[in-house]
């Protein structure tokens, strides 16, 4: 039973035995924007022809194959902010290291609320998609109190 778990993965053994966070932020070369218990995100605000777009990748354990869209919740100190996924229908791809998934899903966002979310105090990140219900913390808050001791 065991050789048949790690052949095709076992949904119940979690996170322990496969791919982790600490493993994903290792491989990729860009500093995460919010990381969660199976998945990091990385993101970063983007314009394009007078549209503002926040563009988010998650890497780790989601997959979905959505027609609905996603939604994305800032939380912070006295801030919060809720955005729609630019396109409906996106999907996650497969990666070359077995259980890691990457999705890519981009959200609109006002040139208002670029300016508010940049100066922003923010706590946490949400990513709602399907019945996927994503909580990140963000990333840079653990990592600057690690690196300025």
């Amino acid at each position: 039973m065991a050789f048949l778990s790690k052949l095709f993965g076992s949904k119940t053994s979690g996170n322990k035995s496969g791919d982790s966070v600490e493993a994903i932020i290792t491989d990729v070369e860009n500093k995460p924007y919010g990381v969660s218990e199976t998945n990091v995100l990385f993101a970063g605000l983007n314009e394009l022809g007078g549209y503002h777009f926040f563009q988010t990748v998650i890497v780790g354990e989601l997959n979905v194959k959505s027609k609905n869209g996603a939604q994305l919740f800032f939380n912070g100190d006295n801030f919060k902010l809720k955005l729609e996924s630019d396109m409906p229908e996106f999907e996650s791809d497969s990666s070359d290291i077995k259980g890691r998934h990457i999705t890519k899903i981009d959200f609109q966002i006002e040139e208002s609320d670029v300016k508010l979310l940049e100066s922003a105090t923010l706590k946490s990140v949400q990513i709602k998609v399907k019945k996927h219900d994503l909580l990140f913390s963000k990333y840079n808050i653990i990592d600057a109190s690690d690196e300025e001791e």
